[in-house]
């Protein structure tokens, strides 16, 4: 999850080890130290990008699913920074695609959070899930204004109204942030939502406005008139 979002409240922290460990050491085909050894180049190939190193690795027996000690697999370590040769080569030995580290990430919702596109996009085009409970790619992608993604990730079946868990959809995230190519795109979407709240009781162009992008919260007001939509209802935080 990004330092700057909401944190969740209820991660999944699941932490795999090497599959082949046991199996190997009981019939004395791997030391200890070189299953350490083989772990470590793993992690490190797959952060670095080596592609070579890793389908190595991967040939040998390590387990696509290995995960770090913050549970990141290695598809989520390669795809989170840019990797996409490392990506391809964990996919072809089916990496869990959707697997979510402790922080409740997925590789694509890392990949669209750095902007990585050409990994996104590889992802993507492998069946990574656009939607989910919780914080979703999208979500990911309003927050940081990767408008290059945004195609992408609505034509694979993206909810422009999911919910994040502080009932946040993307416009809001991007009204509020800021973006306002974004939010253009998000408009231009019929089936995108304007009357919603947030768990502040803030709509899109509430929020937008608190945070001084006033340009954006007039360009939601317009398509809001275009529409025929009346203002969004005032929901009251009574502690």
């Amino acid at each position: 999850m990004h330092k700057d979002l909401p944190e969740i409240r209820s991660p999944r922290a699941r932490v795999r080890t090497l599959v082949a460990t046991g199996a190997l050491v009981a019939c004395g085909l791997l030391s200890g130290v070189a299953l350490a050894g083989a772990y470590d180049d793993a992690l490190s190939a797959a952060t670095s990008g080596d592609a070579k190193a890793l389908s190595s690795l991967l040939h040998r027996g390590i387990d696509p699913d290995t995960v770090d000690s913050n549970g990141n697999t290695l598809l989520i370590l390669a795809a989170r920074d840019g990797r996409t040769a490392a990506v391809e080569a964990l996919l072809q030995y089916r990496a869990r695609i959707n697997y979510r580290n402790a922080a409740g990430d997925t590789a694509l919702m890392l990949a669209v959070l750095r902007g990585h596109e050409d990994t996104a996009r590889v992802l993507i085009k492998a069946g990574a899930a656009v939607n989910q409970e919780g914080w979703t790619p999208l979500h990911y992608a309003a927050f940081e204004g990767r408008e290059a993604l945004l195609k992408d990730l609505v034509a694979a079946g993206a909810d422009v109204n999911a919910p994040a868990p502080n009932l946040a959809t993307p416009l809001m995230l991007a009204a509020r942030n800021g973006h306002i190519g974004f939010v253009r795109q998000l408009l231009a979407i019929p089936r995108t939502e304007l009357n919603v709240l947030n768990e502040a009781g803030l709509s899109a162009d509430a929020w937008a406005l608190q945070n001084s992008n006033t340009d954006i919260a007039e360009l939601i007001q317009a398509e809001r008139k275009r529409r025929g939509l009346p203002a969004p209802a005032i929901r009251v935080m009574i502690e």
